[in-house]
């Protein structure tokens, strides 16, 4: 048997006994976790090369490979479906991150229960609760199946023997960070154990064609904790977000091997549990009787799906020398320079006014698509003159007063349509729109002086 050629260098070694850092030379302080007074000198350290060894599974051509084994299968939850892409791979490693108390148990736990009611055998393991407490919450949630099984582990060993006895076909994690290996030096959630424990849940997941979820923990920053090479290990890291005081979580995916990154899934948490929202539109959009003054409604981008908002604005006389901005939902800087843009271009006087904008449901809208429907709120509210129902706006508005064009602008109009509402206000396009469904005229707008005159005046004909 052929072998490379090997050659070893021994330097000494020393290693911090929280985290298992390594350095070839001593420091006061842990260049990983930050410790002081942690790196020990652990002896010499001899690096080989590794001798070929004889191959079990040769290369095969890729129009050779079997596909079907990595075929998308349901997992009953059709709202984490569409940000997988189609359903769980077997064999998957997927990392789902957020706050804490947002209501990843919750979901994981409602998953489990739906993968089990489609027949397959589903195993959760839980480091961070009782095996008693999962319990209690499955019953309220309603999560309880026959072919769900709960054990309470810690123990990198034992998790393994478990999966071992189970042989299941979806394992939950939850947490990574609460399991540890006796084999590893460091406390649990270190960041050698969370590599070591990742490493090992994988590889047997890989082995036995498992789907497995793992839970993990954030930052003060929101991004996930632990090293940077947890997220490189898994196939899906999924970030699942949401206000403590809303009942709307969404789910998106950061990376996504097995399918596209611009998808993202709406929840609901309740008291009974958490339900998909197929159209979470209704928790974005109030109706009343009468129109109010200084509400419009604007259609947003969430990836690639379309989401229905309303975005509502108060005006009212300061009483200090500089007036106040408050926004909620909303880019505050976005909100900031639509103010002014109102002020410069379409001459209106909120120098004296207070103003407070703010978005329905606890949705938050980043894109700059809603900068059109806030400028039409305020004027809204300034006139006092309240906006059709049945009407939406969106578009980016800039500095020179102009509104420029959105991505998707047929998409959203539809999604609107769909809806119920009867007129629709976007920019102007180069080109006639196409793929416009019946039952909704659009007006199509090249700035904010046109787009006021249209909505307060009435005086334009639509474009369609």
């Amino acid at each position: 048997m052929a072998k490379t050629s090997a050659r070893s260098k021994s330097t000494a070694s020393y290693k911090c006994s929280e985290c298992g850092w390594t350095t070839v030379k001593w420091v006061g302080r842990c260049g990983e976790c930050q410790a002081w007074g942690t790196v020990e000198e652990v002896g010499v350290v001899s690096a080989r090369t590794a001798p070929a060894a004889k191959v079990a599974h040769p290369a095969k051509p890729i129009a050779q490979i079997d596909g079907s084994e990595a075929a998308f299968r349901p997992s009953g939850v059709s709202e984490l479906d569409r940000v997988l892409g189609g359903g769980l791979v077997p064999a998957a490693a997927i990392l789902l991150a957020g706050e804490p108390g947002v209501g990843k148990s919750t979901l994981l736990l409602d998953v489990a229960a739906k993968a089990a009611h489609t027949g397959l055998k589903v195993l959760y393991l839980t480091g961070e609760e009782s095996a008693a407490q999962v319990k209690s919450r499955a019953e309220r949630i309603n999560a309880v199946a026959d072919n769900l099984y709960l054990a309470a582990e810690t123990d990198l060993s034992l998790a393994l023997g478990q999966i071992q006895e189970i042989n299941p076909q979806l394992l939950i994690l939850d947490s990574v960070q609460t399991f540890s290996s006796a084999e590893v030096d460091g406390a649990a959630g270190g960041v050698s154990q969370v590599r070591e424990v990742a490493a090992s849940i994988i590889n047997s997941a890989k082995t036995r064609g498992m789907t497995t979820i793992m839970v993990g923990h954030v930052t003060k920053e929101g991004s996930v904790a632990g090293p940077r090479l947890l997220e490189h290990l898994v196939d899906v890291v999924c970030q699942f977000d949401g206000e403590k005081h809303s009942r709307l979580r969404i789910l998106r995916a950061l990376k996504n091997r097995y399918g596209a990154t611009d998808e993202v899934g709406c929840f609901d948490l309740n008291e009974d549990g958490i339900e998909s929202l197929t159209d979470p539109s209704k928790l974005f959009v109030t109706r009343t009787r009468n129109p109010v003054p200084g509400t419009c409604i604007t259609v947003t981008l969430e990836g690639r799906r379309p989401l229905v908002a309303e975005v509502q604005t108060l005006l009212s006389r300061g009483s200090g020398p500089a007036p106040r901005r408050a926004t909620s939902g909303l880019d505050a800087a976005r909100a900031q320079m639509v103010v002014a843009v109102l002020q410069a271009r379409a001459h209106m006087d909120l120098s004296s006014m207070d103003s407070y904008i703010a978005t329905v449901g606890g949705v938050k809208i980043s894109e700059p698509a809603a900068d059109l429907s806030c400028a039409l709120a305020l004027a809204s509210s300034l006139n006092e003159f309240p906006l059709p129902q049945d009407f939406v706006a969106f578009g980016e508005v800039g500095l020179a007063g102009e509104v420029r064009q959105v991505p998707e602008i047929a998409r959203r109009i539809t999604e609107a349509q769909r809806l119920g509402f009867s007129f629709a206000m976007a920019p102007a396009t180069p080109e006639p729109l196409k793929n416009i469904p019946d039952g909704i005229r659009v007006f199509q707008v090249e700035n904010i002086a046109q787009a006021l005159d249209i909505a307060f005046n009435q005086r334009q004909k639509p474009t369609r």
